[in-house]
């Protein structure tokens, strides 16, 4: 059986998943589609932040008090034109994937928000992209960035 555990506060990791096991594991298992370590230990520290518009949460999944999937969401201080929560990360270890374990993840997610959610997908990340669109999400927008180049 999963047990999903909302986190909201460094403190509140399960002993067994202390913070950076967890970054660890999304690294690891986010594979071709993750960030940098550094990356993602901002958006996880950004999901604790207390700073007005700032925060979020992370999901933990475990099963037998092993880590097999988990999520970071962040808030964004916004609502209307730009939805009030971003899902940064969400990953299933590769062990566990094709059995449902992401679509039960994204439901807690929902849950969990009571605004509107955003998140990015790589175009070839079909998966993915079949999880989001089967529990409602929808493409309004093609994302575009300008990275500055660093002299």
């Amino acid at each position: 059986m999963v047990k999903l555990a909302v986190v909201k506060k460094p403190e509140e990791f399960p002993k067994l998943v202390p913070k950076q096991k967890f970054i660890d594991f999304l690294y690891h298992q986010l594979g071709e589609f993750g960030d940098s370590k550094k990356d993602i230990t901002k958006a996880v520290e950004y999901a604790f932040s207390d700073v007005k518009g700032k925060g979020g949460f992370v999901i933990v999944a475990l099963q037998n008090a092993t880590l097999i999937g988990g999520a970071v969401v962040n808030d964004s201080g916004m609502s209307g034109y730009i939805p009030n929560h971003i899902l940064v990360y969400i990953v299933v270890h590769a062990k566990y994937r094709g059995e449902g374990l992401g679509k039960t993840i994204l439901k807690k997610v929902i849950d969990e928000c009571p605004g509107d959610i955003a998140l990015h997908v790589e175009y070839n990340n079909i998966p993915a992209m079949n999880l989001y669109e089967n529990v409602g999400f929808n493409s309004k927008y093609a994302e575009m960035r300008y990275k500055q180049k660093k002299e």
